[in-house]
């Protein structure tokens, strides 16, 4: 009797999240290498991902929502302030604390990272359809949010009060 042969399983989901979040990294850091902010890097995200672009973020606000460490944030902050993207201030709630906000060249870099995700994301809809795209984003903002993960329902996370 013949046997069948055994397919390979799929890969695993979060397997192939974390190629498609990659490759967009990849593309948003050529991109904006382009575009004049070529000193950016992945390890900047916990700040630029995160801060929120008004009133600016404390540090521990920062880590927490990034999942990151005080000192990986910290770190990144102060790379970021000795490269002119973030300044820290006082923060005018409590005098000990400081506040992380973006300077004009921090939110230049933040409203083209955004705009480099749009573009991203556009053309991945121009291939595999825009439908297939919606439904995707549904579908990851939802189990995003049986997680635990807070985000609205654009996939967006809000804002740090």
């Amino acid at each position: 009797m013949p046997v069948e042969p055994i397919s390979p399983p799929p890969r695993p989901l979060p397997a192939l999240l974390t190629e498609v979040k990659m490759a967009a990294i990849r593309q948003l850091h050529s991109r904006l290498e382009d575009l004049g902010h070529g000193d950016i890097r992945e390890g900047h995200g916990c700040v630029f991902g995160f801060i929120d672009m008004d009133r600016g973020s404390r540090l521990t606000d920062l880590a927490e929502r990034s999942g990151l460490t005080k000192q990986a944030v910290g770190e990144a902050v102060t790379e970021l302030e000795r490269l002119g993207y973030v300044e820290r201030l006082p923060d005018p709630d409590d005098g000990r604390a400081k506040i992380i906000k973006l300077t004009d060249w921090g939110v230049d870099a933040v409203l083209k990272g955004r705009r480099v995700f749009a573009e991203i994301e556009a053309g991945w809809a121009e291939q595999v359809g825009a439908e297939l795209m919606a439904n995707l984003r549904e579908a990851a903002t939802k189990v995003a949010a049986l997680e635990g993960a807070p985000v609205d329902a654009a996939g967006r996370r809000p804002a740090a009060a």
